[in-house]
């Protein structure tokens, strides 16, 4: 699997890509009020069977990244492209978010994911910047336990971030400088 800089005929490709993914786990809020204190936690909890969780964002705005000489890398093997993962900087912070990452459901669990996301924090690095951060529905143990297993460390959350009222987590990797 080669990892290199997508390009305007690859939007297409990647848009076809099932971003849709099954998780047996999930981080569960717990929310505990005692006097004027508030305790949030988070608990893994394993669900009485596979649940298959469609995307809570859009794809359609994929291309932009390549417009704005943005980081958009593809996944690739024998011309045809297995996964992709996009990133958007916010300069002000030296910061890039990663909005997408996506691998065909076949190439799953085979590395795949790992390789895009260390391609990525190698590109932030190059570009000078301080840090990724990602962001995720509580359902989304893969990619949870892909950003843990990479370096990135959970730094909160938002209720009210999805449109579809999943709550979002947010992990953050420090870059060297």
């Amino acid at each position: 699997m080669h990892i290199r800089q997508a390009n305007k005929e690859d939007v297409a490709k990647c848009l076809a890509i099932d971003p849709s993914y099954i998780t047996d786990r999930v981080w569960q809020l717990v929310e505990q009020t005692r006097g004027d204190e508030t305790i949030l936690t988070f608990r893994l909890a394993r669900l009485p069977r596979p649940l298959r969780v469609e995307y809570p964002r859009t794809l359609q705005d994929l291309g932009a990244s390549l417009d704005r000489g943005e980081c958009l890398l593809v996944a690739e093997q024998d011309g045809r492209v297995g996964g992709f993962i996009d990133l958007i900087v916010a300069p002000w912070h030296e910061t890039a978010w990663l909005r997408h990452l996506v691998v065909m459901e076949p190439l799953r669990r085979r590395g795949v994911g790992t390789r895009l996301l260390e391609a990525a924090l190698s590109w932030g690095e190059d570009n000078g910047l301080h840090a990724i951060m990602a962001q995720c529905q509580t359902k989304n143990y893969p990619a949870i336990s892909l950003y843990q297993k990479n370096g990135f460390a959970f730094c909160g959350y938002n209720d009210r971030y999805y449109t579809n009222k999943d709550i979002a987590l947010f992990f953050a990797c420090p870059l060297r400088k």
